[in-house]
């Protein structure tokens, strides 16, 4: 039976909360919240894409399980590519690196062949043996290690501007981006900014550089916007804070998601419901699931997967300020930045504090490609945890998780003949 680790206190009273401070101060601890916060974001996703998409699966296929059942599949396959990354050596990873950005950047490349599938005004699926595939995804994690990897070998050098854009962002980042941006995926060129600029400031790239890319970087987003209608009456929907015909596109999901937080109030309606999820909140199960936890489960669903992200973001700041590995804090810091940031910016879009930017919220919206992604990217992580000092030997030592099992079962007994 597992108890709280229990500690007493200078006038002798037992303390459960310094207890639990010690086992957090554990090289173990990143790896076991990783594993934790993981396992409840995909529980709770899995049983949410359910919820959401189940009157717009029965509406289009007849099967009320449809989108779930799809969802339940990729959820497998990135459960066991993660399991598979997580016991992957830190010196493998950094072998792989440059071999898997020339992957993403070739895939990415393929949107604009033959393969590639337009959806709703962006041009960055691929479509092959009659499954779609956002190669984006994958770059993301493509670009963490190749990033991680050439900033540990340009360590010494990151003073100089040449050697901070060159090598790194010219080639690499850069190019993939600009594969992403001509496909007019806004939401996911951010969130690839974010994770390059995060792991330019984490290898210590001076600020004085950072003000010319952000610069750039507004420009850019600023002409996409311009230039597109959906995104102009997004923009406008936020800044106005009220829209004057709610079935304009972009401006009814920002009401239908108020709408739907509205209902739910402090407890919720119950899980199963959600009232928007009948037509009228567009994307209830992928960009805007939140608004259906906040509807079904209240307040405390939400900050449950607030808090989870929090936890990841902990784990992951341990990580960087633990490993004594270049390598390894870069991508454990590229990391954090991506999912936290791309949680912040779903969260932002939902609740109305930021414009409609369409991103899914990670290990929890519908999506294939998104989840193996994020999975794959849990995975690396968790390879990056078992690498810090101390615990790749306490985890060692453990038994698995199959032999703990069956340590519990009890022997079967032989009859005397």
């Amino acid at each position: 039976m597992t108890t709280w680790p229990v500690r007493r206190d200078e006038q002798g009273r037992e303390s459960v909360a310094a207890g639990l401070g010690e086992r957090l101060k554990s090289p173990v601890a990143p790896y076991y919240l990783l594993l934790g916060a993981t396992a409840l974001l995909v529980s709770i996703g899995l049983v949410m894409v359910l919820s959401a998409s189940s009157v717009g699966s029965f509406q289009t296929s007849g099967n009320s399980y449809k989108v779930f059942t799809q969802q339940l599949m990729f959820a497998g396959a990135g459960i066991v590519l993660g399991l598979v990354a997580s016991h992957i050596p830190v010196r493998v990873w950094k072998w792989l690196a440059p071999w898997g950005m020339l992957v993403a950047i070739g895939l990415q490349a393929l949107v604009f062949t033959p393969l590639g599938v337009p959806f709703q005004g962006n041009r960055n699926w691929i479509a092959i043996a009659g499954m779609s595939l956002q190669p984006s995804e994958f770059g993301k994690v493509a670009l963490v290690v190749f990033g991680a990897a050439v900033l540990t070998k340009k360590r010494k050098v990151l003073g100089r501007i040449s050697h901070v854009l060159v090598p790194f962002v010219i080639p690499g980042a850069a190019l993939l981006i600009g594969l992403v941006l001509a496909g007019h995926d806004l939401g996911t060129v951010l969130i690839l900014v974010a994770i390059t600029g995060g792991m330019m400031f984490g290898a210590g790239v001076q600020a004085r550089y950072f003000v010319v890319v952000a610069a750039l970087a507004a420009a850019g987003a600023a002409y996409m916007a311009i230039g597109s209608a959906n995104r102009m009456e997004r923009i406008q929907a936020w800044i106005g804070n009220i829209c004057v015909n709610p079935d304009v596109q972009g401006c009814f999901q920002k009401v239908h998601a108020e709408y739907a937080l509205a209902d739910g109030g402090w407890w919720g309606l119950g899980l199963g419901g959600s009232r928007e999820k009948w037509g009228l909140l567009p994307e209830p199960h992928n960009d805007f699931i939140l608004a259906i936890i906040g509807e079904e489960l209240g307040l405390p669903g939400t900050l449950t997967v607030m808090m989870l992200f929090v936890v990841i973001a902990y784990a992951s700041y341990r990580i960087v300020v633990t490993s004594k590995d270049f390598f390894v804090r870069i991508a454990a810091c590229g990391i954090m930045v991506w999912l936290v940031s791309q949680a912040m910016l779903n969260i932002g879009s939902v609740i109305g504090m930021l414009p409609i930017i369409g991103v899914p919220l990670p290990l929890v919206s519908s999506g294939g490609s998104a989840l193996v992604a994020a999975l794959l990217g849990m995975g690396i992580l968790l390879s990056l945890a078992r690498s810090l000092p101390g615990a790749k030997a306490s985890l060692g030592s453990r038994p698995s998780l199959l032999r703990r099992t069956l340590a519990v079962v009890p022997a079967p007994r032989l009859r005397r003949r």
